[in-house]
């Protein structure tokens, strides 16, 4: 079992910045691949990022890319998305994911869900 918390949400002006945070229970958390993905009103659930459990291999969304970075520290069992550049767009529920099954850009191959936090860009 992996649970996990994330933080760091909030409101934030265009143009300006956030780091998501989440913090997963367990000792194997550095044989999980980790995902965030988002959702905002009235819309399915999107792919934003992922990193892979082995040599940190990145992926991201195309509406993200060159915006937001994600990270992992395997000693502190977090995983970071640093959000630069926020559009009102990016405007949704962020939740972190965590899984051992391929492809890891699918939500539906993630075991493993935050409860989701908050991030609303104002224009």
């Amino acid at each position: 079992q992996v649970q996990l918390v994330e933080s760091g949400g909030g409101l934030v002006q265009a143009g300006g910045s956030l780091r998501l945070s989440c913090a997963a229970s367990g000792r194997t958390f550095s044989s999980y691949a980790m995902g965030w993905f988002r959702q905002a009103p009235g819309k399915e659930r999107e792919f934003v990022a992922a990193i892979s459990s082995n040599f940190g291999i990145t992926l991201y969304g195309d509406s993200v890319k060159g915006r937001f970075t994600i990270s992992r520290d395997n000693a502190k069992n977090t995983v970071y998305m640093q959000m630069n550049s926020l559009k009102p767009e990016d405007t949704a529920v962020y939740y972190c994911a965590a899984t051992l099954r391929l492809p890891i850009i699918r939500d539906d191959k993630y075991d493993y869900w935050g409860q989701g936090t908050q991030v609303t860009v104002d224009s």
